[in-house]
């Protein structure tokens, strides 16, 4: 296993951390851990020398606010002498903060869920613009301090899912230890994206790399054409390589994070780990990596980047997330099929979407169009999203 520092904590971190989110389960219920399996997949994973374990409290939960299962398990995974092997994280969940108090109720919550005296490595969960000022007002500063001091956690980080102005804003904030950013060689330009990466690391932060597969979906499946830029590489990678690889060799990164559900991915993932060295891919490599990015780009439908400039719509539609979801739906469909797979993005998206925010609730006022800088004829497109998924 190769390490790293991480930023400024100074601690010597395994390059990939195992997450606790997607462990193996049984009947298909998150909360129902199948724990004979997970137990042994997590400790042969310290046994060869992964030591940075992340967890949440909602990880393997039921949604309704309550905790999940993840952190009582994983208090039970590091019993037997694992507990001193490794640098535990976890997050306070950052939606759930009503008042000052709840910070501190929430840790010690943690705390006894975990069966430890101090979380090594603390995050501020999912941060977005909203949350983030409600924890500012509150005193998220203080807090942390306090907690530190007096050695219920070893290090502040946060976790972020929003714009780039606003992850610079929390970086300049506080003095943060470390943080957590979604980050592949397609998000590379996504939330806070590689100047995002850039900024938190010349301020002296470890970064910790979710989502290095974008949720396995440039990991498996993926298109014929995209295989075939793999395959014509002289070096033979699986995606999976391709992907982790790319990230690793960004001297900056200090972790990748994978929630890994079943051994088979544990080996596979620990095998790469200790082979992938920073600044080692070459410029035919990176090459192959790019062209790879371009296909995926040939395969959008809306050239929508998000920048949410045609919101809020004045009757409630989230166009930037129906265009994701109708982006996605061809970025990732079956390569081995010709037809589009449409009833399982249909399930996805009446899933996620509220009604009221759907294509479907477009009254075509044409308000957004005059502000999008892409030019995108919305109301049309919209009309496709609905035909397809409503």
């Amino acid at each position: 296993m190769l390490y790293r520092n991480y930023g400024k904590t100074n601690e010597k971190i395994s390059v990939l951390g195992f997450g606790c989110m997607r462990l193996p389960i049984i009947d298909g219920v998150s909360s129902n851990i199948d724990e004979n399996q997970a137990i042994a997949m997590i400790r042969h994973s310290i046994d060869e020398g992964i030591n940075y374990m992340d967890t949440a409290y909602p990880y393997h939960g039921t949604g309704a606010g309550t905790g999940g299962a993840s952190e009582p398990f994983v208090a039970k995974v590091l019993k037997d002498g694992y507990r001193e092997k490794v640098k535990l994280a976890t997050k306070l969940p950052s939606w759930l903060i009503k008042t000052k108090e709840d910070m501190d109720k929430y840790l010690n919550e943690q705390l006894m869920r975990l069966e430890t005296n101090y979380i090594d490595f603390y995050l501020v969960h999912a941060l977005n613009a909203n949350t983030w000022a409600n924890l500012k007002e509150l005193g998220i500063n203080e807090f942390l301090d306090k907690a530190i001091k007096d050695g219920r956690i070893k290090h502040a980080g946060f976790s972020f899912h929003d714009k780039l102005p606003v992850f610079k804003e929390i970086v300049d904030y506080y003095d943060w230890s470390f943080c957590q950013i979604q980050y592949n060689y397609l998000d590379e330009y996504h939330q806070a994206g590689k100047e995002g990466l850039e900024y938190a690391a010349e301020k002296g932060l470890g970064i910790a790399v979710m989502e290095p597969l974008r949720g396995g979906k440039i990991a498996n499946n993926l298109p014929k054409e995209i295989m075939s830029v793999f395959n014509s590489s002289e070096v033979k990678r699986t995606p999976v390589e391709w992907a982790l690889r790319w990230i690793w060799d960004n001297p900056k990164v200090s972790v990748i994070l994978s929630g890994m559900s079943s051994m088979e991915q544990v080996v596979e993932n620990i095998k790469i780990a200790s082979e992938s060295e920073a600044n080692t891919l070459n410029a035919s490599e990176i090459g192959i990596i790019d062209e790879v990015k371009e296909i995926f780009k040939s395969r959008i439908k809306v050239n929508c980047t998000s920048c949410e400039y045609c919101m809020p719509c004045p009757v409630g539609v989230n166009i930037p997330q129906n265009f994701k979801f109708y982006n996605d739906s061809f970025l990732f469909d079956n390569p081995d099929s010709n037809i589009h797979d449409k009833e399982k993005h249909k399930k996805s998206y009446l899933g996620k979407i509220k009604e009221e925010n759907r294509a479907s609730a477009c009254v075509e006022c044409g308000k957004c169009e005059e502000h999008c800088p892409q030019f995108i004829n919305i109301r049309d497109e919209l009309k496709v999203v609905k035909s397809l998924f409503e």
